[in-house]
């Protein structure tokens, strides 16, 4: 399969203090990997490499064939689609005006900016896609935080990206607007079987279904990468999160069961 991401032995250093140390990660096309691990694991700090948007401090990252030093790193991630929840707009924008934006990449419309007819089908098959026809035309301030998680998956999606990286979208979600989102991933994975998805959590009830890979850090150090069969088990993600616990796997998602107490 199509390589799409390939990073190799990643250190990254800030002020002196390492943030992650030989790090080593390869994503295929039709791949969806989990990067998982506690707060301050280097969860986010990986995918700001991933998402060409920081250099390593030593070792090499390849995205989409280029390797960050050897290209622009402002072209490259217009062909990346990067999900973050705290996307900062401050203006009362209608939802299809927001995805549209992921169009010319910026949080507001340009000024005298008009969609192409074939980029605003685009937008309203992807509104459809992560369920938002019903809100196409709500403003930004009423949505709920679930509904502004699927516009900005919707938004990320608009260039055709290759590559999808969502750091954390179920954020601040309650338990409906979480099943929701999940939902919403899955249908996207079946509509794209191409696209190849990294999503940042530290709660494994968070993942979608297809969900086919996984990485686990602890203190800036991967524990275990590879098919989920093989790293998402009790014995693993138990010694990177220092916790006793049982995993479950019920339809595809994952329950965790603390089976001893839990260190102060």
């Amino acid at each position: 399969m199509t390589e799409v991401l390939r990073a190799h032995d990643v250190h990254v250093v800030r002020d002196g203090r390492p943030l992650l140390q030989e790090v080593s990660l390869t994503v295929r096309a039709g791949e969806h990997w989990a990067l998982l691990g506690a707060n301050g694991a280097g969860k986010s700090t990986l995918l700001g490499l991933l998402g060409a948007r920081v250099h390593p401090t030593r070792g090499t990252v390849e995205v989409l064939g280029h390797r960050l030093g050897r290209v622009d790193l402002r072209e490259l991630r217009a062909y990346v689609g990067h999900v973050d929840p705290r996307h900062p707009l401050a203006e009362p924008l209608r939802v299809r005006d927001v995805v549209l934006t992921g169009v010319t990449n910026s949080v507001a419309p340009p000024p005298r900016w008009r969609p192409t007819a074939e980029q605003s089908r685009r937008a309203d098959r992807l509104i459809r896609t992560l369920g938002l026809a019903d809100h196409r035309d709500a403003r930004w301030p009423t949505l709920s935080q679930g509904q502004r998680g699927r516009a900005l998956i919707a938004r990320a999606l608009m260039p055709e990206p290759r590559l999808l990286l969502l750091d954390e979208p179920a954020t601040g979600l309650d338990l409906p607007g979480r099943e929701r989102l999940i939902g919403a991933l899955d249908e996207l994975r079946r509509d794209r079987p191409r696209l190849a998805t990294v999503l940042v959590t530290h709660h494994l009830e968070e993942l979608p279904p297809g969900t086919t890979h996984a990485l686990l850090l602890r203190e800036g150090r991967a524990l275990a990468a590879g098919p989920v069969a093989d790293v998402l088990t009790g014995d693993a993600v138990g010694k990177c999160f220092d916790l006793p616990l049982s995993l479950d796997r019920h339809d595809g998602r994952w329950s965790v069961r603390i089976t001893g107490p839990v260190r102060a």
